[in-house]
C-alpha cells in the first residue's frame, strides 16, 4: 500500500537546464508555464532554473511565448517569485544555438549541473531535477563522468554502485543492473553481490522515498525464458537465482528469475513494484514504449533527491515547437513528493 506524500517543502527545486543546444530551455520555459496544472497533472512544486538567463529567454522568444524572468538571490527566493516569474539563480550563460551543441553550450550545461548539485548537497534546494545533457560534449570539455548519475553520486561523497538509477512512469518502474556498457560485457558484470547490493538499495528507496511498506521486486532472467533451465545459458543457475534467495534471506520480497519477454504484460506488472532488469534496454524498453511521455529517471540511493525525464537532448527537434514537456513535468512532480516525504520522514538519510 502507498502512503501519501506530506504537503511540498517550502524549499524549491534547483532545476538544471541541460544542454542548451538541446530542448531543455524549451523545458524548463514550458514547465513553469504549466506550473498551475495548465498541461501537468497537478500543480507543479516550485523550481528555479540554474544558470542560463539568455538561453532561457531566447528559448522562451522562439517558442513564442510571454515568459517573465526574474533573477533571485537565493534559493529561498524562489518560492515568492515563483507564482508570477520564472525564478533565475546565477550568472552564466551562453548563446542558444538549437541543434548545434558546442564547447560552450556544454560549459553552461556543466555549470547548471555542478552548482544544482551543490545546492541540493547543502540542503538549499529540496532536491535537483536534471535536464538532458549531451553525454559526448560533457567529455570533449574534461568530464570525467559516465552520465549526470554518475556525477551525483561522486557529489554525494558515494563510492561507486552506491546509486542506482530507476526508470519510473505511471505504468512501470524498471532499474538497470548494468548501464552504459556494451551487450556482449554483461554476463561478465553480472554477479551475486551487484544483484543483491542494488536490490536493496531499491528496496529502501521505494519504502523511504515512495512510501511502499512492503516493495515487491520482479528480477529478470538475462537469457531467452530465463535460461529454459540451463539451455539457453547458466547465469540463470549460477548466478540470479541465488541472488534473489539472497535478497530473501535479507528480507526482500524477491521474485523470479522471471523470463523478460512476459514479465511487462499488464497482468504481470500487477505483482511487483519495480523490475530489476539485467542490462540497459531490457528496463528502458518497456518504461519507454509504456510511459514514454512520462517517463522519470530516479537515481535512488542518494543523500539529495535527483529526477530527470526520461529521454534526450533531442537535438534533432531543438527550437522547433515539437519538445513535449510531459517527462519534465512528471520529474518535477515526482521530486517534490519523493522531497515532502523524505521531509516529513525527518530528512534524508546518507
Amino acid at each position: 500500500m502507498v502512503a501519501p506524500a506530506s504537503p511540498k517543502p517550502a524549499l524549491p527545486l534547483a532545476l538544471s537546464i541541460g544542454d542548451p543546444a538541446g530542448i531543455g530551455p524549451e523545458l524548463a520555459v514550458l514547465a513553469w508555464h504549466a506550473r498551475e496544472g495548465r498541461g501537468a497533472a497537478q500543480p507543479l512544486p516550485p523550481f528555479f532554473a540554474m544558470h542560463g538567463a539568455g538561453v532561457l529567454r531566447a528559448a522562451s522568444e522562439r517558442l513564442g511565448l510571454d515568459t517573465p524572468l526574474e533573477r533571485i538571490a537565493a534559493p529561498a527566493d524562489a518560492g515568492a517569485v515563483f507564482g508570477h516569474a520564472l525564478p533565475v539563480l546565477g550568472q552564466a550563460d551562453g548563446p542558444y544555438t538549437p541543434g548545434a551543441p558546442g564547447d560552450d553550450g556544454a560549459l553552461l550545461a556543466l555549470a547548471s549541473l555542478q552548482d544544482a548539485a551543490r545546492l541540493a548537497y547543502e540542503d538549499k534546494a529540496s532536491g535537483i531535477v536534471t535536464l538532458p545533457v549531451a553525454k559526448a560534449q560533457l567529455a570533449a570539455i574534461g568530464f570525467a563522468h559516465p552520465g549526470q548519475t554518475e556525477f551525483l553520486a561522486a557529489a554525494c561523497d558515494l563510492p561507486p554502485g552506491a546509486s542506482v538509477m530507476m526508470l519510473a512512469g505511471p505504468s512501470l518502474k524498471a532499474v538497470p543492473l548494468t548501464v552504459h556498457c556494451a551487450l556482449a560485457d554483461v554476463p561478465s558484470r553480472l554477479s551475486v553481490d551487484l544483484i543483491v547490493r542494488r536490490g536493496r538499495i531499491v528496496a529502501d528507496a521505494l519504502r523511504r522515498d515512495y512510501g511502499i511498506q512492503r516493495p515487491r521486486l520482479a528480477v529478470t532472467g538475462l537469457n531467452p525464458h530465463a535460461g529454459e533451465g540451463g539451455a539457453f545459458g547458466r547465469e540463470e543457475i549460477e548466478i540470479i537465482a541465488p541472488a534473489i534467495e539472497a535478497l530473501r534471506a535479507q528480507g526482500v520480497e524477491a521474485s523470479g528469475p522471471h523470463p523478460a519477454d512476459a514479465l511487462f504484460a499488464p497482468r504481470s506488472r500487477a505483482g511487483f513494484d519495480a523490475a530489476l532488469c539485467m542490462y540497459h534496454d531490457q528496463a528502458l524498453i518497456p518504461v519507454k514504449a509504456l510511459d514514454f511521455d512520462q517517463g522519470v529517471n530516479v537515481t535512488l540511493g542518494l543523500s539529495i533527491v535527483r529526477t530527470s525525464p526520461d529521454h534526450g537532448t533531442a537535438f534533432d527537434i531543438a527550437g522547433t515547437g515539437q519538445a513535449d514537456p510531459g517527462a519534465t513535468l512528471a520529474a518535477l512532480v515526482m521530486a517534490g513528493e519523493i522531497a515532502a516525504r523524505r521531509l516529513d520522514a525527518g530528512g534524508a538519510d546518507g
